[in-house]
């Protein structure tokens, strides 16, 4: 009888865990609540010269490959602003930035409109903080490891 009640336990506790478990799944295709620690940093040296340039390298694992494909073919307008590159260069970049894409529908182009990121700063930040920061772009203000791709709370 005891092992009959053990089992039933133990196969309960097992059905309401593991859809809890594989049910962690964010908009950049990470898992669970640690996300912030497990975000690659951009290694590639042209996206990070490139990119750089002007804001922060986002971590590839941000944004779904669609997003880049279209981010990448369209840099004349990269939100608002030239960002045009010769062709092998763009080609250079957008292929490591798709083939280190995080998963997602759609082709999403701000970051900050996604709603891991929402949900994430929404009660966290202040107003202040965000007009100290300038905008959401700048990442570095609040994370200062964020070039490193840890964007735990600092």
């Amino acid at each position: 009888m005891y092992r009959m009640l053990l089992a039933a336990a133990t196969a309960g506790a097992i059905i309401l865990t593991v859809p809890a478990l594989a049910d962690d799944d964010d908009d950049r295709g990470r898992r669970g609540d640690d996300h912030h620690t497990r975000v690659s940093a951009v290694t590639h040296a042209a996206t990070k010269a490139e990119c750089g340039a002007c804001h922060i390298a986002y971590p590839a694992g941000f944004l779904p490959a669609a997003s880049w494909r279209k981010m990448m073919g369209d840099l004349d307008n990269h939100f608002g602003e030239s960002a045009a590159l010769d062709e092998a260069t763009r080609a250079d970049i957008q292929a490591y930035l798709v083939s280190h894409a995080g998963r997602g529908s759609g082709a999403p182009q701000r970051i900050s409109e996604l709603r891991w990121f929402v949900d994430e700063h929404r009660d966290e930040v202040s107003r202040r903080e965000l007009a100290r920061a300038g905008s959401w772009a700048n990442c570095g203000e609040c994370h200062r490891g964020a070039e490193r791709g840890y964007f735990d709370d600092d």
